[in-house]
């Protein structure tokens, strides 16, 4: 049933009061949340919505998760901010243990906490340069590694993330990434960045690669196999170290801990955030014990970085991720979106150019002409709007802005999924009426 989207009083008085104070620069939807629970939001009105979006993927185990909750009220009870430079306490240990079990491979790793995904990303890079010597760091085309200064230098899409604001951080190079849909192979984008390493910057000078293994506000594009392999080949050749950037693509989202266990390569340093926290904002970095070790003490840190209610939040939420029974239901959970997506496809030839992804982490690539794969930007657009006004919640990414995500809580309902896919078809449908 259609929502009467935004004409309530309480939503209209909120939004004038949002436009009163809150900067305009910061974009917004004309919903206010009252509760939230699973893979459902209730507005203001008293209006229902089935959540596709989980906060852009920080809700892996979905609104307000029961233990997390408890977890919460029984730390903040307690204390709820002790700067741990200063005063220790237990509960970051044991978030640093769990988030260490989700880095692949045989370790020793260690790790650090903090508060977002770009402060991660930040601070892995500080440690890669520190650990090495060396100033150059390379990221690729499509990425998105944050909105500080540095995050956003990294990150490739200009609009809206970096338009008007450099000049951007230094020894940052770019080399392309895969895009098999718009032509570009793994093998392709392996041999630019060797062309990079030849014609840029002298691979002596490279302190580390970042890369997404599922590529978030690129379009959500999965490393094509031999891709990542590759990659931390080179890497290894010229001592250089490899960041696996799991901010959206970690925490159970793909199946499994971190999504590059998918490709069987255990990187050098990882940045984690997002579902880490069942809800809570909390970030860290894990990597070798070495490297962890390398920064002078004092070196790394802040002063709410690993917050003892975020860490009690996110010691729940790890156990959760780490528990095979989890990683199982999260990879059945995978393939039957992925077979809705795909049947929407089949109904839809003409204007879904791809389903794509792994795992959970899915998107529809949508298109006005599939000869020509011309992005179809303003249907995109169309679909999320028409969605919210009749109870789902959609958002898009890619390069185009024409990709429609799927990052539903991994604890949806077969009644979520069904009522949320019947709704997104329609809209779909609507959107492109008449091609």
């Amino acid at each position: 049933m259609a929502v009467d989207q935004g004409t309530g009083t309480a939503t209209a008085a909120l939004q004038a009061e949002r436009e009163r104070w809150v900067s305009a620069s910061v974009s917004t939807q004309p919903l206010f949340v009252e509760r939230a629970h699973g893979a459902r939001i209730t507005d203001v009105e008293g209006r229902e919505y089935i959540d596709f979006v989980g906060g852009i993927g920080s809700l892996n185990c979905g609104h307000t998760p029961e233990a997390v909750v408890q977890a919460v009220q029984e730390q903040a009870a307690r204390y709820m901010h002790q700067m741990y430079s200063v005063v220790q306490y237990p509960e970051y240990i044991e978030a640093v243990k769990r988030m260490c079990a989700c880095h692949p491979g045989e370790g020793p790793f260690k790790g650090l906490l903090l508060n977002s995904g770009a402060e991660a990303v930040e601070n892995a890079v500080k440690i890669a340069r520190y650990a090495t010597g060396r100033d150059a760091i390379v990221c690729f085309d499509q990425g998105f590694h944050g909105r500080t200064l540095l995050g956003m230098s990294l990150t490739s899409k200009p609009m809206p993330y970096k338009k008007g604001m450099g000049p951007y951080a230094a020894e940052i190079y770019r080399a392309p990434g895969p895009y098999p849909y718009r032509g570009i192979s793994g093998e392709q984008a392996l041999e630019g960045f060797r062309k990079l390493l030849k014609t840029q910057i002298d691979p002596t000078q490279v302190a580390a690669v970042i890369y997404e293994p599922v590529q978030g506000e690129g379009g959500f594009l999965p490393a094509p196999d031999g891709f990542i392999q590759g990659v931390a080949e080179i890497c290894r050749e010229h001592g250089i170290l490899y960041i696996s950037d799991e901010v959206q693509s970690g925490m159970g989202r793909t199946g499994t801990p971190s999504a590059i266990e998918h490709y069987g390569v255990s990187p050098d340093l990882a940045t984690w955030a997002k579902s880490m926290g069942g809800g809570m904002p909390i970030s860290g970095v894990t990597g070798r014990a070495d490297l962890m070790d390398v920064v002078h003490p004092g070196g790394l840190g802040g002063t709410f970085g690993g917050n003892p209610v975020s860490c009690a939040a996110a010691i729940v939420a790890l156990d959760q991720v780490l528990d095979p029974d989890f990683q199982a239901h999260a990879i059945a959970f995978g393939a039957d979106l992925r077979a809705r997506l795909d049947a929407i496809a089949e109904r839809h030839p003409q204007v879904v150019g791809e389903v794509r992804g792994l795992g959970a982490m899915l998107a529809m690539e949508l298109v006005t002409d599939r000869e020509t794969k011309e992005p179809a930007a303003a249907e995109t657009g169309r679909i999320v709007a028409l969605a919210r006004e009749r109870g789902l919640i959609l958002m898009a990414s890619g390069l185009y802005s024409n990709a429609i995500r799927v990052l539903v809580p991994l604890v949806a309902t077969e009644e979520d999924l069904d009522e949320g896919f019947r709704i997104l078809e329609e809209c779909l449908a609507d959107a492109f009426a008449g091609r």
